[in-house]
């Protein structure tokens, strides 16, 4: 596992050199929301499908 300035130094790195900081920001924001999902899914905080369509639909 990398650090977190690793982890964002690889995230910057990938960017074209024409990215704007809001679009860096972006993709940073992305990859810590995918790795928060990981994180949770390997510590089983997890739903299912059919529980997360009936949240969907008390939410209308």
């Amino acid at each position: 596992m990398s650090t977190a300035k690793e982890a964002i130094r690889h995230v910057v790195e990938a960017q074209p050199d024409d990215a704007s900081y809001e679009e860096i920001m972006r993709e940073l924001a992305f990859e810590k929301m995918v790795e928060n999902g990981l994180e949770d899914s390997r510590k089983g905080r997890i739903i299912s499908n059919e529980e997360m369509k009936h949240r969907i639909r008390a939410w209308q």
